[in-house]
């Protein structure tokens, strides 16, 4: 298999990696890993690390039996089709409306979302064993020491630059939504957090939100599922990031960590280390559990 790029659900195959060049000029370090969990028997999530595109794409999957893997495959499968597409073919037609607040390649990134969602819901319309299904993404693109930030769902994307963890992306779901509107409402999260406001393949549009950002030399982002977020707080996702000696030793981590810490869902995360940050020879897996236990989180 062609080791520059990958679409990946870890269980067929080993999640096992080496950093692949770098893209568009830039120095990058990848890593990623995912883990069924503790508690489901399948995994639904699906991930793409495509550095000869300079593309990094992530979705959980939702439905029943074996669908909601089918819809996440389906969504990494045609954001990859369609960014070789434009490889080859800069004139390509946008899928969707233009987004006038973002740059072209941002476009680009939102309109391969748009296409999955296409692809997802007819998939959907037309199979009796997939009615229903549907899918989160989260996905960047690297072009000129940019990136495009693209999302759908609850996957997030952070970033830490320095000493501070920020969230990029907002949960499209109903806890999200009360959350902006505090005390106007009583609720039970435990209740709400699996309800998504906006999902690939529900309905036959959805929105895409998407950004630009500029990349900053010794930025670290991190791509990852819902299982992760839900059993890890920021301070600890920061803190492995910081820690880790390379991009594959965060990824693994972190899914490891959240593993201990329950486990209740697919874990999956996907760490992108820009420049030439180390953090030398610290850490192993050992040492992070040791932390978190003084720290009580």
């Amino acid at each position: 298999m062609d080791r520059d790029v990958e679409i990946i659900n870890p269980d067929l195959q080993p999640a096992e990696y080496r950093t692949p060049r770098p893209g568009a000029g830039l120095r990058m370090d990848f890593g990623a890993r995912s883990d069924v969990g503790r508690v489901r028997t399948n995994n639904e999530d699906n991930y793409l690390m495509a550095p000869d595109l300079s593309l990094m794409v992530l979705s959980d999957g939702m439905g029943a039996m074996a669908s909601g893997e089918v819809a996440s495959r389906l969504t990494v499968e045609t954001v990859q089709a369609y960014y070789r597409d434009a490889s080859g073919n800069p004139l390509l037609p946008l899928v969707g409306k233009r987004i006038e607040e973002v740059s072209e390649a941002s476009n680009r990134l939102a309109s391969a979302i748009q296409l999955a969602n296409q692809i997802v819901y007819t998939k959907a319309q037309t199979g009796a064993d997939h009615q229903k299904m549907g899918a989160t993404v989260v996905a960047v693109h690297y072009v000129d020491g940019r990136m495009s930030l693209a999302h759908v769902g609850d996957s997030r994307a952070y970033r830490l630059r320095g000493e501070r963890l920020d969230q990029l992306t907002r949960d499209h779901s109903f806890l999200a939504e009360l959350e902006l509107q505090p005390g106007r409402y009583k609720y039970d999260p435990s209740n709400l957090q699996h309800l998504l406001t906006r999902a690939v393949g529900i309905e036959p549009e959805v929105k895409v939100e998407v950004r630009d950002e500029l990349v900053m030399e010794s930025d670290t982002f991190l791509l990852c599922s819902d299982g992760l977020t839900r059993e890890l707080s920021d301070n600890q996702i920061a803190w492995v990031l910081r820690q880790a000696r390379t991009a594959q030793e965060g990824a693994e981590q972190l899914v490891a960590l959240a593993n201990e810490a329950g486990g209740k869902d697919n874990i999956t995360a996907i760490v992108i280390r820009h420049g030439s940050r180390h953090c030398g020879a610290r850490s192993g897996i050992a040492r992070v559990r040791n932390w978190f236990r003084r720290r009580g989180n």
